[in-house]
């Protein structure tokens, strides 16, 4: 039986149904799945992150014997569930890649089934979950980086664009993104107890040094970057410059070109803060 097909089997019929909202994308019935409610979800993480930095200002950290049990929990659950989604994802891909082709697996419409829409919609929850990583720093009065600020934001809206732009290959940028996820919180849930592992060094060449997310943004951009303007230039090529050299690529033009701007963004804004911080030591 299936990893899916497995947890679909364990997982109660209550909750099954209670979810069904969650498992099809239908804007306005399916959670947060308007720009609307995307935009008030990211004003309300700001409006949280920067009110309480204000309101922790005067006054001293939450102790970390209290702070300790709530952030081991976090990390662990992230880590878990971002290694089960990335082992759903596989399953689900690497089947159709071996079939298909790698191309057709990131470039063609077929590729996005309804249980990879299930998973794509999962994935952007993850997100708003990911939004607490930055609640905890407000509550230990640690510096807030624009860059770690402006990710989150950034990536709920660039998770939300692809699922509405359809865009076949958000699957292998989201595997890259929780491999490394499930690397990166299993550290620091261990950290948090005051255990330490020899693949700290793997961490940082993985591009993941501070503040959760800062080097990883990089990784995240960089190692895509290059495939996600060969994804363009094929789509393109395919509507607008049919006699270039190309192979077709799907997705919706608008949020292809999204895709790009955010996740150029990123790489532009770590390449500035790694020269700052070097500058400075």
């Amino acid at each position: 039986m299936s990893l899916y097909g497995l947890l679909k089997e364990y997982i109660p019929q209550s909750i099954q149904h209670a979810t069904e909202p969650m498992q099809i994308w239908h804007p306005g019935v399916t959670p947060f799945s308007t720009l609307k409610s995307t935009m008030i979800m990211s004003a309300l993480y700001l409006i949280i992150v920067l009110g309480g930095r204000e309101f922790m200002r005067n006054r001293p950290p939450v102790s970390s014997k209290l702070l300790r049990t709530p952030f081991l929990v976090h990390n662990i659950l992230l880590s878990l569930a971002s290694g089960l989604l990335l082992a759903l994802y596989l399953e689900e891909m690497l089947p159709y890649a071996k079939k298909y082709g790698w191309h057709d697996s990131i470039c063609v419409y077929g590729a996005t089934s309804s249980r990879m829409t299930l998973f794509y919609i999962i994935n952007y929850y993850f997100k708003y979950w990911e939004f607490v990583d930055t609640f905890f720093l407000v509550a230990k009065k640690k510096p807030l980086m624009f860059l770690h600020v402006y990710h989150h934001v950034a990536t709920a809206f660039l998770c939300w664009t692809q699922i509405v732009g359809r865009t076949p290959m958000a699957w292998a940028i989201i595997c890259l993104n929780l491999f490394v996820h499930v690397i990166m919180y299993a550290y620091y849930a261990a950290s948090s107890v005051g255990i330490r592992f020899p693949f700290k060094k793997l961490i940082t060449l993985m591009q993941i040094v501070q503040f959760f997310v800062d080097l990883y943004i990089c990784y995240y951009g960089s190692a895509y970057i290059l495939h996600l303007l060969t994804t363009a230039y094929n789509h393109y090529a395919t509507y607008f410059f049919p006699w270039l050299p190309h192979r077709h690529c799907d997705g919706d033009h608008i949020y292809a070109w999204t895709g790009i701007v955010i996740l150029s963004s990123y790489l532009v804004l770590f390449i500035f803060c790694t020269y700052f911080f070097s500058r400075l030591r």
